[in-house]
C-alpha cells in the first residue's frame, strides 16, 4: 500500500512541478514508464478494482440523473406541444367526449406489450370514463405473429371494433397460445369474439387492412417510436412498459388543465 501511495504522490509531484501542468505530460509520463501502473496494480489489485467499481458506478449514476433530467425536458415540452396522432372516431374504445386520449403503439407478440396492455387496463379501471382508447400497430420484425395478429385485428375490426377490441385482450391474455399455436390460435380467437370467419378470411389480405396497419406503423414512426410499446398520453409520450404510477403523472396533470 506504501508503494502505492508513493507512485501517486510522484505522479502528482511531477505534474505540479511542472509550470503548466496537464494530461499531455502526464499520458507522456505514463507512455514512457508503463510499469508505474502496472506495477500499481499488480500490487494493489483490490484497491484499484474497488476505485474502478466506484468510479463507474458514479457514471452509471450521472449518466441516469441526466437522462431523467433530459427525459423530463422533453415531457415539459410536449405538455406545451403535445404530439397529433390521427383520431379516428372509429376506432375509440370508451367514451368519445372523454378528456383524456390513450394511443398505443404495440405488438400483439411483444412480451413488455402484455404488460404494457395490463397497466392501460389499471388506467382504464382508475379513470373510468375519463379514458378513451386507440389501438395501433407497430409490428416488429422479430416477432412472426406480430404481423398476422395485426391483421386479424384490422379485419375483425371492419366487422365490429367492439368484436376487435375483445380479440386484442384475448390474444393479450393467452400470448403463449399465440405463440405456442400460431395462427391456429389467431382463429379460434376470432371464432370465439362471433366473427364472420368468411368475410375475415376474404378481408386478411385486402388493401384496406395492410395500409391501416402501415399507416399506424408510419405514424409511430414519425413521432420516434421504433420499440414497444409506445403510449401518447394527450399527446405527451410514453416509451416503454411503464408502470401505472407515470400514466398517473400526465393523466393528473392533463385533468388539472
Amino acid at each position: 500500500m506504501k508503494s502505492f501511495n508513493f507512485i501517486l504522490i510522484g505522479v502528482l509531484a511531477f505534474v505540479l512541478s511542472a509550470c503548466t501542468p496537464g494530461k499531455d505530460q502526464l499520458k507522456k509520463m505514463l507512455e514512457e514508464n508503463p510499469d508505474i501502473l502496472t506495477n500499481a496494480i499488480e500490487k494493489n489489485p483490490t484497491q484499484i478494482m474497488d476505485s474502478l467499481n466506484t468510479a463507474v458506478r458514479n457514471a452509471q449514476k450521472k449518466q441516469f440523473e441526466d437522462r431523467e433530467k433530459q427525459a423530463e425536458k422533453e415531457r415539459e415540452d410536449e405538455f406545451a406541444n403535445p404530439k397529433t396522432p390521427k383520431v379516428d372516431d372509429s376506432r375509440i374504445v370508451g367514451k368519445k367526449d372523454a378528456p383524456i386520449t390513450i394511443v398505443e403503439y404495440s405488438d400483439f407478440e411483444c412480451p413488455f406489450c402484455k404488460k404494457g396492455f395490463d397497466t392501460v387496463n389499471e388506467v382504464k379501471k382508475k379513470y373510468g370514463d375519463k379514458i378513451k382508447f386507440i389501438y395501433k400497430h407497430l409490428p416488429l420484425d422479430f416477432h412472426p405473429m406480430a404481423m398476422p395478429s395485426a391483421r386479424y385485428y384490422e379485419a375483425i375490426a371492419m366487422q365490429s371494433l367492439d368484436k376487435a377490441h375483445q380479440f386484442h385482450n384475448m390474444i393479450f391474455e393467452n400470448q403463449d397460445k399465440l405463440k405456442s399455436k400460431k395462427e391456429d390460435y389467431l382463429k379460434e380467437a376470432a371464432r370465439k369474439v362471433g366473427a364472420d370467419m368468411g368475410k375475415l378470411k376474404s378481408d386478411l389480405d385486402s388493401a384496406k387492412v395492410k395500409d391501416q396497419i402501415q399507416a399506424d406503423m408510419d405514424e409511430a414512426r414519425t413521432f420516434g417510436f421504433t420499440g414497444t410499446p409506445g403510449f401518447l398520453v394527450n399527446g405527451v409520450s410514453i416509451r416503454g412498459a411503464y408502470g401505472a404510477d407515470e400514466f398517473d403523472k400526465i393523466i393528473e396533470k392533463q385533468l388539472k388543465k
